[in-house]
């Protein structure tokens, strides 16, 4: 999620990397006297006629109800050595989630059961069979669905309400004793959909030809054995409406292409290199001569890796480039400030009780703010203007010259902190938990980026050691939160580099994971540097993926540590990649090669 495909393991393991408009309830009420579309006035209908009827039904009354449905329309290209490897219609489907709590915002079904053993409950409860929403809007059709996914949901919520006073009644009392649930004002806000720029047969076979073409330059690269371009395009419609009255529709467009590229070792090493670009709209995406610049830079990446040498495990100072620091705060921070996870028992809970108290160098500053759409000439991947509980987002301090000031939350209180700030969310078919939006990271205290080094330099020489590390991208990782198992964190790095004392060249080496512990990690920041990189991305944990940035200057770190990542035993491939096999047929490959190129010319020679 670099963390591209960031995957936060947070059970959990938080598992797979850039002018404030605060989003106001009367900013958009404005907007609420726009037709509501026939889908919502079936969202709106059965809603309405679900908390009049089950209000009678049940042991604990139920006090809301929500739904969340959204319809998305994707478009994926991808692409090996030139040849097509997706199909490429565009796909459209539609997820629908519904919220039901019964008992009261004290202490509802959704209140975490504590259970003996080790890894206790999630507070989930019974298997739930998928019901079929209808892609048209037929008002009969989706009430049936929303109905018996309705009904589903109530039962179960019946019986973990059972399970909640049962499983307190037994344990000691909690360290948190919040409400489940906080009170927020309703919203409405309706905007007109958003155009899917794919719209046409053209622009889809522009871009299929693009990602052929793209794929097809690891070609010139025997030693890379696997290789892919891969092109995105999703448009999501969502609609949310609950019993408080809250009622909005929106929707967002996101484009993104990427490649990533394998290739091993002599000693059975995998290497693995990535790079993307993503927009939110087609024509903010760049032009074709970069993206070959893209491909090509991460091609020419691994092969000098295969060649270099294999790192040592080592603790000492480093610089963390810019798109790299932020990747590291969002792992080794970030996920520690969701709120959720303040009153969960199983949690580590490392800065729970640390509010007002300075956790990291008083030169340094952390926000996040979703309400940001964009820094500098960078879209940012976390903007939005409602959360996934109907909460408008909200730029949140985090941290205030190095001090503690908040946390990240969604509609769960913790204590001190009673009301949501806009960081509910979730993925399509997930249930919402604090989660980040947009995270940055700022400081008082920057040099320009070659004094840095230069402070890096003199580092190394007053720790006497042989020299220090450069990470100039982080692919991702994970970050370990739960109480059950050590607060660590690691780390993916991408291009490593050596920086001697002695003045010697820089050496790129390869092999190696970032691992530590946050506390330690966070109290040795030096130094930062006046420039600033944004990491777009997608950052998965116990509510799904959602997009996501990191924006943060270059930092020298005290020390860090690396130990070295797992390796095959198997050797490279045994036969060369038969493109460059010297018993290749030349002439077929300029016969295959004519034929192709008039396949996609229509046949015109």
């Amino acid at each position: 999620m670099k963390f591209k495909n960031i995957v936060v393991l947070a059970l959990t393991l938080a598992l797979n990397l850039q002018s404030s408009n605060l989003v106001c309830l009367a900013q958009t009420a404005s907007s609420s006297q726009a037709q509501s579309p026939p889908l919502m006035e079936s969202m709106n209908s059965e809603l309405k006629r679900s908390v009049d009827k089950l209000k009678a039904h049940g042991d604990a009354p139920l006090y809301y109800l929500g739904y969340r449905l959204y319809e998305t329309t994707t478009v994926t290209i991808s692409g090996e050595y030139g040849a097509l490897t997706q199909e490429v219609e565009p796909v459209r489907s539609r997820y629908l989630s519904v919220d039901v709590r019964v008992g009261s915002p004290e202490l509802d079904n959704t209140h975490k059961i504590r259970e003996q053993g080790y890894m206790g409950s999630m507070g989930s409860s019974s298997f739930r069979k998928d019901v079929n929403i209808p892609i048209e809007d037929n008002d009969l059709a989706l009430r049936q669905a929303l109905w018996q996914q309705t009904d589903q949901s109530y039962k179960e919520a019946q019986q973990q309400f059972s399970r909640v006073v049962a499983n307190r009644d037994i344990n000691v009392t909690e360290d948190d004793p919040s409400n489940d649930f906080s009170k927020e004002d309703k919203a409405e806000y309706f905007e007109q959909s958003q155009n899917f720029d794919l719209d046409n047969e053209k622009k889809i076979e522009d871009w299929t030809q693009l990602v052929k073409r793209l794929s097809a330059i690891y070609r010139k690269y025997p030693s890379i054995y696997d290789s892919s371009v891969v092109f995105q395009a999703k448009l999501t419609k969502r609609y949310l409406v609950n019993s408080e009255g809250t009622k909005i529709e929106d929707s967002r467009t996101d484009y993104r292409i990427y490649t990533t590229a394998q290739a091993r070792a002599d000693d059975g090493m995998d290497l693995w290199l990535y790079d993307d670009f993503e927009a939110v709209k087609l024509d903010e995406m760049p032009q074709e001569a970069a993206l070959d610049s893209m491909v090509t830079k991460v091609a020419d990446n691994l092969v000098k890796l295969e060649k270099a040498p294999k790192a040592q495990p080592f603790a000492g100072p480093a610089i963390l480039r810019s798109k790299a620091a932020g990747v590291f705060f969002h792992e080794v921070f970030g996920h520690r400030m969701e709120g959720h996870r303040q009153k969960d028992e199983k949690e580590g809970r490392t800065f729970t009780k640390s509010i007002g108290r300075q956790i990291m160098p008083a030169f340094i500053s952390v926000i996040d703010d979703p309400t940001l759409e964009r820094l500098g000439n960078v879209t940012l991947n976390g903007y939005y203007k409602y959360d996934d509980e109907g909460v408008p987002a909200q730029k949140t301090p985090l941290v205030e010259n190095g001090v503690l000031k908040s946390f990240l939350l969604g509609r769960s209180p913790i204590e001190n902190f009673p009301k949501s700030n806009g960081h509910g969310r979730c993925a399509l078919d997930e249930t919402p938990v604090s989660r980040m939006g947009n995270l940055m990271i700022q400081s008082e205290k920057c040099v320009p980026y070659d004094e840095l080094r230069q402070m890096l330099m003199a580092e190394i020489k007053r720790q006497k050691k042989d020299y220090g590390l450069i990470f100039d991208d982080i692919a991702g990782g994970f970050t370990v939160t739960q109480s059950q198992a050590p607060q660590v964190y690691s780390l993916k790095p991408l291009i490593v580099t050596k920086v001697f004392a002695d003045g010697r060249p820089d050496e790129l080496v390869r092999g190696v994971k970032i691992v530590g512990t946050p506390l330690t990690a966070l109290e040795k920041i030096i130094c930062a540097a006046d420039d600033n990189g944004t990491f777009n991305g997608v950052c998965g944990a116990e509510s799904g993926s959602v997009p996501v940035s990191a924006s943060s200057p270059s930092l020298l770190v005290g020390s860090l540590e690396v130990e070295l990542k797992d390796k095959r035993q198997d050797k490279p491939p045994l036969l060369p990649p038969p493109f460059h096999d010297k018993g290749h047929d030349k002439a077929h490959e300029k016969t295959s090669d004519k034929a192709q190129e008039s396949k996609e010319s229509g046949g015109k020679g």
